[in-house]
């Protein structure tokens, strides 16, 4: 309930208002609505296959929620979504014991889904707390390796606590995590993944909206003009670290263009020996569940609406040639 009682930031609103009127047009109106009204937020529930959840399926059916499907689904990725607003509570991290679920916003599913991670692979996750969608990536297959990357000490902390809260100890050996700069990432393990997720720092337009103070929303504002070049360094270096006929997912929960498909253009631009992958199949059976952006340049747009307030959420993929 602490979030409902939250405050919404005047400086913020003001500038989302005037940039996203510009970028979304007439769709402006209804996420702005969304983003504004926590009351109208949506959260899923992503089951543990590490741990035994039939009891937790049976309660989520009992309370109304059903399964995100989607064809290329792999089967052991369950999640469970509810059209009614509210948040299935979580589960307390206990020391030596394995949780059964993992909340999260759907959309957040989708850079993994589009990843399409194989059993043996080696893989990266760029930027990888809090942890879900390293959680995830271990629920669609078992990789040979899965290398868990945070450079922010104190987040770097958090997605320790996700992995022990979710991985039992035999399988944790597969998984390596560390403290790195991801810009260098590519020039320190060149060639060496198969798959890599960057799931990139961003002006994560939800939590903005509720910046605690007009001078914080400022500078928040301010460095806003930075994070495309971070976010290209980041997927540039990226694709250093695939190996020939690997592939990227870049991914933000911002709606902002800038840090979206404009990075993704730079790299195109930029980058010889990388092609965009069309995502618009993903994004067609899955428009049951998510409302997307039209017209959106090398990727989907997840736009929060009511019913269907998931999102923000960017999602590009790009193949190594």
């Amino acid at each position: 309930m602490a979030r409902l009682k939250r405050q919404i930031c005047r400086v913020v609103l003001d500038y989302f208002d005037k940039t996203y009127t510009n970028e979304l047009g007439d769709q402006w109106q209804m996420v702005r609505e969304v983003l504004t009204t926590p009351g109208l937020w949506q959260y899923a529930v992503l089951l543990n296959n590490f741990q035994r959840t039939s009891e937790t399926k049976k309660h989520l059916l009992m309370n109304g929620y059903h399964q995100l499907t989607h064809q290329t689904f792999p089967k052991t990725l369950t999640c469970y979504i509810n059209r009614n607003p509210g948040k299935f509570p979580s589960e307390r991290h206990q020391t030596g014991k394995i949780k059964g679920y993992y909340i999260l916003n759907a959309s957040s599913l989708l850079p993994v889904l589009a990843l399409d991670v194989k059993h043996g692979e080696t893989v990266l996750d760029m930027c990888a707390a809090p942890g879900g969608k390293s959680v995830a990536l271990l629920q669609c297959a078992s990789p040979g390796h899965l290398h868990c990357n945070e450079p922010d000490i104190h987040r770097s902390r958090w997605l320790k606590e996700t992995l022990e809260s979710f991985v039992p100890s035999t399988h944790i050996n597969n998984i390596t995590t560390s403290e790195l700069d991801g810009r260098l990432i590519g020039k320190l393990h060149a060639k060496s993944y198969d798959k890599v997720l960057v799931d990139a720092p961003c002006s994560n337009d939800r939590n903005w909206l509720f910046s605690s103070d007009a001078l914080q929303a400022a500078e928040l504002i301010s460095q806003r003009k930075i994070f495309p070049a971070i976010q290209t360094e980041l997927l540039r270096s990226a694709i250093r670290a695939l190996r020939p006929g690997g592939s990227v997912v870049y991914s933000t929960c911002t709606l902002s263009e800038a840090e979206n498909s404009a990075v993704v253009s730079n790299i195109l631009n930029s980058c010889r020996d990388v092609i965009s992958v069309d995502l618009s199949d993903m994004g067609n059976t899955l428009s049951h569940e998510f409302t997307f952006a039209a017209h959106v340049t090398h990727g989907l747009l997840v736009l929060p609406d009511k019913g269907k307030a998931w999102g923000p959420m960017f999602v590009s993929k790009l193949i190594k040639l």
